[in-house]
C-alpha cells in the first residue's frame, strides 16, 4: 500500500472527469456541482477556469485548444482561449430530471458518454456511444453510470453502476468502440473498500479503481484480482487519472458532499486533488473522432 498526497486543496462538492491534456501539459478536472471545469500545471498550480450555465461532468480532447463537453443537455464544443460554447450534439436535452457523469474516450474515437437522475432516486440514466455524428444508446437502465474505461488496444470496455458495487466488462471493437459481447463481471467490489466510482486503464492494462466512501484506488489485475492499493485521505474518492511527461503520475478527484460535520472535521481536504508517482504509466488521452 501507498498513500497519495494532496496536490490542490480545492474543496469541490464533488471533484469528476479528470484527464490530462498532452497538448497543453495540464491536468482538467470538473466540479459538477459547481458547474465548472478547471486546469492546472503538474504541479498543482490552478491556471484557468470555465463556468457553464447547467450541469458538465467529462470532456473529450479535439485539439490543443478545444474540447467536447458532456452536459446534461448534451455534448457541447468548448473554445478554451474565448470561453465559447457551442452545441455538437443533443442528449437528453429533453429531460431535465438527468445530468451526464462518468465519460471517456475510447481508442477509436468513440465518446462514451454515462447520464443519471440528478436526484440519484432512479435507475433511470444510460450510456451513449457518440462518434463522427452519430449517437446510440448501448446501456440502458443505470442508476450511477461510472468506471467506463478502455484497454490499449481498444478490445475491451469496464463499466460500473455503482450501488451494484460490481465492475463489469465486455468486448469491444477497435475501430468503432462499439460494445460486441455481452457483459460479465470483472471483479466484485461489495465486501472490499467502498463502491467503484471513476476508473481508468494504464499501459499494462491494468483498471484503476476509485472507491466512494473506501479512502482508495484500487489497481486490478486483467483477471479482476486485486494488485495493489493506494490510500487516498478523503473518503469520497471519485476517479484517477495518469498524467504528467511520462504519465507516471497518479492524480485523484475527489468528493465534500454529502459529508457530516464530523467527517469535515476528519477529512479537511475532502474534494481536493491528491497525486502520487506511480511506476507505470498511463495511457495518452485519445482524440475525439468527431
Amino acid at each position: 500500500m501507498s498513500q497519495a498526497q494532496l496536490l490542490i486543496d480545492c474543496q469541490c462538492g464533488l471533484g469528476e472527469g479528470p484527464f490530462w491534456h498532452p497538448d497543453r501539459q495540464e491536468l482538467f478536472w470538473f466540479d459538477i456541482d459547481a458547474q465548472r471545469l478547471f486546469a492546472a500545471d503538474e504541479n498543482g498550480e490552478i491556471r484557468n477556469s470555465w463556468a457553464f450555465p447547467e450541469s458538465a461532468a467529462a470532456a473529450a480532447i479535439i485539439d490543443a485548444d478545444t474540447l467536447a463537453i458532456a452536459t446534461e443537455t448534451g455534448l457541447k464544443r468548448l473554445d478554451l482561449k474565448s470561453g465559447e460554447i457551442s452545441l455538437i450534439v443533443e442528449i437528453e436535452a429533453d429531460d431535465p430530471k438527468n445530468r451526464a457523469n462518468d465519460s471517456r474516450v475510447h481508442p477509436s474515437g468513440a465518446f462514451w458518454i454515462g447520464t443519471m437522475r440528478k436526484e440519484e432516486d432512479a435507475a433511470a440514466g444510460n450510456v451513449y456511444h457518440y462518434r463522427a455524428g452519430a449517437v446510440n444508446r448501448i446501456i440502458s437502465n443505470v442508476k450511477i453510470p461510472n468506471a467506463t474505461c478502455f484497454t490499449p488496444d481498444g478490445t475491451r470496455a469496464y463499466f460500473a453502476d455503482t450501488p451494484t458495487g460490481r465492475i463489469m466488462t465486455t468486448e469491444t471493437d477497435p475501430d468503432t468502440g462499439m460494445p460486441t459481447g455481452e457483459w460479465k463481471e470483472f471483479a466484485d467490489c461489495r465486501d472490499h473498500r467502498g463502491s467503484p466510482d471513476g476508473a481508468v486503464v494504464d499501459s499494462e492494462g491494468y483498471v484503476w479503481s476509485a472507491r466512494w466512501g473506501g479512502h482508495c484506488v484500487v489497481r486490478h489485475a486483467p483477471d479482476g484480482s486485486v494488485d495493489r492499493i493506494v490510500e487516498v485521505p478523503a473518503s469520497q474518492v471519485t476517479c484517477p487519472a495518469f498524467g504528467g511527461k511520462d504519465l507516471k503520475t497518479l492524480y485523484v478527484t475527489t468528493a465534500r458532499k454529502t459529508l457530516s460535520d464530523e467527517q469535515m472535521a476528519a477529512e479537511p481536504h475532502a474534494g481536493g486533488i491528491f497525486a502520487i508517482n506511480v511506476d507505470v504509466a498511463g495511457q495518452t488521452e485519445p482524440r475525439l473522432a468527431l
